[in-house]
């Protein structure tokens, strides 16, 4: 095995390797070598291409019924996802709950409603450009977070919504190769408050057991209340910490490479900057009316690729929900806002349980 079998970069992409590439796709439901496009029959588009025949584009998408589960992917094998394509209509970003399970656990590592896996939080389609998610008109979902796994994999994607999904397109690109012990699997976990309760700080993540370290967070922030809403800092209590954390921040646009509200512009001429860079931004705004009435909704991702925390036995992560009072002397508003999140992070197996994700109608935004 080459350590160039699955940690690729531009400077050693020349080298050689004895991993096996493979592909899993409507069209190829197993990967196999040698049997990609052989489908005859593929839901309405099997009447598209029956002038044209087996090895044409017959199976491109699948279907969900309410409450189905169907398992896009089952690797038998080690090896490493390395890219994942997807889309399908915006209504179905927070229904379908995207599942992860390494190495024959019983619990998935990742469990996440579809669209804010891919910084799509609001159900309204968003250009993201990062290194590890990139977001493409017009909902061209693409994940590129190293996905290794020892024994073997398993990918699902439940409807738990109302709604026929007619349509989920997608291709999982892998590699097979042995995959040293010392790398860890990537989990993902999903939380929200709306609203969270006046003076209480959001939990991004807790109950992280294990060694790991931290590679992300996303944010789907609306500030129910008018107002400025990002003066909250970010605390992360890792390896002990009791009721002071060891990393502390000094805002929320600060944690997510910003500054002084996201502004650009002077006087009346103001708005927020939309951004999208490779470890950090704020690809999304939705604004009612106004640069700060209420109802605003924003998308926010920071990547701690090239700054993980690293933790040995535990970690909990949680930003407070503040802003600033409007009256003179300005003072700090402890606001109550609809915030949802998802984290991102490496660790050793086991892991603790999720929390109980909630059902569609706590997900669905409104």
């Amino acid at each position: 095995m080459s350590m160039f079998d699955f940690g690729l970069t531009l400077g050693n992409l020349s080298r050689l390797s004895q991993a096996e590439t493979r592909s899993i796709s409507p069209e190829n439901r197993t990967g196999a070598k040698g049997e990609g496009g052989m489908s005859t029959t593929g839901l309405e588009w099997e009447r598209a291409a029956a002038d044209l025949g087996q090895g044409w584009k017959v199976s491109p998408f699948i279907a969900l019924q309410p409450g189905e589960i169907s398992t896009l992917a089952e690797i038998p094998s080690p090896g490493c996802i390395q890219h994942i394509w997807c889309t399908t209509p915006s209504i179905h970003w927070r229904s379908l709950i995207l599942r992860f399970y390494w190495d024959d656990e019983q619990e998935p590592s990742i469990e996440v409603p579809l669209g804010d896996f891919f910084c799509c939080g609001w159900t309204v389609p968003c250009r993201v450009n990062s290194l590890p998610v990139v977001v493409n008109p017009n909902g061209g979902f693409n994940a590129y977070w190293p996905m290794p796994f020892h024994r073997n994999a398993r990918v699902t994607l439940e409807n738990i919504g109302y709604k026929k999904v007619d349509s989920f397109f997608y291709q999982i690109n892998y590699t097979l190769t042995q995959i040293p012990d010392d790398h860890a699997t990537l989990h993902a976990a999903w939380r929200r408050a709306n609203p969270l309760p006046r003076g209480e700080d959001f939990t991004i993540i807790d109950n992280v057991k294990g060694q790991g370290h931290y590679v992300g967070t996303y944010l789907a922030w609306g500030a129910i209340q008018s107002g400025w809403w990002g003066e909250g800092e970010v605390k992360v209590f890792l390896d002990g910490d009791k009721a002071f954390p060891t990393i502390c921040g000094t805002g929320t646009e600060d944690y997510f490479g910003g500054a002084w509200c996201f502004y650009e512009g002077e006087g009346n001429e103001r708005k927020y900057g939309r951004f999208s860079t490779p470890f950090l931004g704020m690809p999304q705004v939705l604004l009612p009316d106004g640069l700060k009435l209420s109802q605003a909704r924003f998308g926010l991702y920071r990547w701690h690729i090239m700054d993980p925390i690293r933790f040995k036995t535990d970690l909990r992560i949680t930003i407070q929900d503040l802003g600033w009072r409007v009256v003179k002397p300005m003072r700090y508003l402890q606001r109550s806002d609809d915030i949802a999140s998802v984290a991102f992070w490496y660790q050793t197996e086991p892991h603790a349980a999720f929390a109980a994700l909630p059902g569609i109608d706590y997900l669905e935004v409104v």
